[in-house]
C-alpha cells in the first residue's frame, strides 16, 4: 500500500501522461465526450464482472480503466474551459461534507437506514423536486426499479412488516395469471412487469441485491449447460438428439457437481 504522498504522486503523474496523450495521440486527440460515453459504459460492466467473480486484480485494472474515463472527461471539459479534474474533485469533496452532516457536522443517526433518510431530504434542500429525480433513466430495468424502491422508502413508502409483501407477490401472479391467455400483449406485459417489480420489492426487504441474485442464476445455469454439453458430445450425440429425459438426468449431475464443488 502507497503513503498517502506517493498517492498524490500517482494521481499527478496520470494527469501529466493524459495531457501529454490528448496533444501527441492520433486516437486520443479524436476523442469526445460522446464518442468516449459508450466506452464507459463498457469499462463500467467490466468492473461488475470482475466484482462479481471477487477477482481483485481485476478490479484494480477495471477501476483504473474507470479512473482514466474520468480524467479524460475533464481534460475534455477543460479544453472548452467548463472545469478541469480539480473543479470535480473539490465539487465531489463539498457534496460529501454536505451530505454528511452526522460526520462533518453535528447530526446525530442511529444506523445506515437513518443515514438514508437524512440523505433524501438533503438532496431536496439541494433542489431536488421528487425523490425519484436522482434516479437515471437509462439504468437497467431491475437496477433501477430497486433504487425506485429503495428511494421511496427513504421517505417513509413501505411495508409495515416486510412479511407483507408475500400477499402482494401472490396477488400480482393471480393477475398475470388471469390476463396470461389474453390477447392482448399490452396487458400481459403490464401484469409480468408488476410481477418482477413485486419480487424485486422482496429482494430489497431481504437485504438480497435482485441484480446480483439474477447474475449468479445466469451463470449457474450457463455452468450447468455446458456440462450437459459436454457430456453429449463424450457420447457421440448431439443435444437435439437426446429426450428431455436424458438431458434432464444430466442437469442432476451438473447440480450434484455444484454442490461438491
Amino acid at each position: 500500500m502507497q503513503s498517502k504522498q506517493e498517492k498524490l504522486e500517482a494521481f499527478n503523474k496520470l494527469i501529466g501522461i493524459m495531457d501529454e496523450l490528448r496533444e501527441k495521440c492520433p486516437w486520443d486527440k479524436e476523442q469526445t465526450f460522446e464518442t468516449l460515453r459508450n466506452l464507459t459504459i463498457e469499462e463500467t460492466y467490466e468492473l461488475a464482472e470482475a466484482i462479481m467473480g471477487n477477482d481483485y486484480q481485476n478490479i484494480k485494472k477495471e477501476l483504473g480503466d474507470l479512473l482514466l474515463h474520468i480524467v479524460f472527461y475533464a481534460k475534455i471539459a477543460s479544453e472548452f474551459m467548463q472545469f478541469d479534474i480539480g473543479d470535480v474533485i473539490c465539487s465531489l469533496n463539498e457534496k460529501l461534507i454536505f451530505r454528511h452532516p452526522h460526520v462533518f457536522g453535528d447530526v446525530i443517526v442511529k444506523d445506515a437506514e437513518n443515514v438514508k433518510e437524512n440523505w433524501e431530504e438533503i438532496k431536496m434542500k439541494e433542489g431536488n423536486h421528487s425523490v425519484l429525480a436522482g434516479v437515471p433513466a437509462g439504468l437497467p430495468a431491475m437496477i433501477k426499479a430497486n433504487r425506485i424502491q429503495e428511494k421511496v422508502r427513504a421517505v417513509g413508502f413501505d411495508w409495515d412488516k416486510k412479511e407483507q409483501v408475500w400477499d402482494k407477490i401472490k396477488e400480482e401472479l393471480d393477475e398475470l395469471l388471469q390476463v396470461i391467455d389474453n390477447i392482448d400483449r399490452d396487458n400481459k406485459e403490464e401484469e409480468f412487469g408488476d410481477l418482477i417489480f413485486s419480487i424485486i420489492n422482496a429482494a430489497r426487504l431481504y437485504n438480497i441485491d435482485p441484480e446480483s441474485a439474477l447474475e449468479k442464476t445466469n451463470r449457474k445455469f450457463i455452468q450447468r449447460f455446458k456440462y450437459l454439453e459436454n457430456q453429449s458430445l463424450k457420447s457421440g450425440r448431439n443435444l437435439r438428439e437426446m429426450s428431455l429425459a436424458e438431458m434432464d438426468a444430466l442437469w442432476e449431475q451438473a447440480k450434484k457437481l455444484d454442490h461438491r464443488s
